[in-house]
């Protein structure tokens, strides 16, 4: 038993989409569907994933962006991200116009995510952990069983979300990363919203932002 992935980048923004899945039954999960909603059908249906839900980590446009009518072709729920996100979900429109994306008209999940809760698809359990800083309802993606975690735009190879949007806090960022993710492990890889993978301790090693020694200038 095993969780496998593939990182689809989508939007002129390279915004890491990820099919999951349990390679013992096909069932799956689409974590941020946030556009070109074609060629992500077309390769779920290439990869023969049975996607049971769609995840969202946070509601900003280019990881959500493709959601509902992704949800439409495939006939799947909606879940997360957590409700404090919900200001952004529903100011998608104005979101379209300003980065120049196709019209996303404003939606609600089927389901919020909250702390604790976790997800289930096959033989797989994803546990949720509520990540505040980049956007207030922020959520990361944790498979114990894999060592993996989907964190969104909360870390990155090398640096750490921005905190400059409403609502956003860079020392509650700060905090979610090291309260949150680093007691997950050194050995976790992760896959941010942007950018390539990499692991929790090459992070703690090395981020400019986070890590724990941090350089004296």
């Amino acid at each position: 038993m095993s969780l496998k992935y593939q990182v689809v980048p989508v939007t002129s923004f390279s915004q890491n989409c990820s099919i999951v899945w349990c390679d013992e039954t096909m069932e799956g999960i689409v974590v941020d569907p946030g556009g070109d909603v074609q060629q992500l059908a077309a390769i779920i249906e290439e990869l023969g994933v049975k996607v049971v839900n769609l995840v969202l980590t946070h509601g900003h446009l280019d990881h959500v962006g493709g959601t509902v009518p992704l949800a439409e072709i495939l006939k799947v729920s909606i879940v997360g991200p957590h409700k404090a996100d919900n200001f952004w979900l529903q100011g998608l429109e104005n979101q379209s116009q300003m980065f120049g994306f196709p019209l996303c008209k404003a939606f609600e999940p089927n389901t919020w995510l909250e702390e604790g809760d976790k997800v289930t698809f096959g033989n797989q359990v994803i546990d949720v952990f509520h990540t505040p800083g980049h956007t207030p309802g922020h959520v990361v993606l944790f498979s114990e069983q894999a060592r993996l975690a989907f964190v969104g735009d909360v870390l990155f190879n090398g640096a750490i979300g921005r905190t400059d949007f409403p609502q956003g806090d860079f020392n509650t960022l700060i905090d979610s990363i090291k309260t949150k993710l680093w007691p997950l492990g050194n050995d976790v890889t992760f896959v941010p919203g942007h950018g390539p993978e990499s692991t929790f301790g090459r992070e703690r090693a090395s981020n400019p932002f986070v890590a724990d020694e941090m350089p004296i200038y």
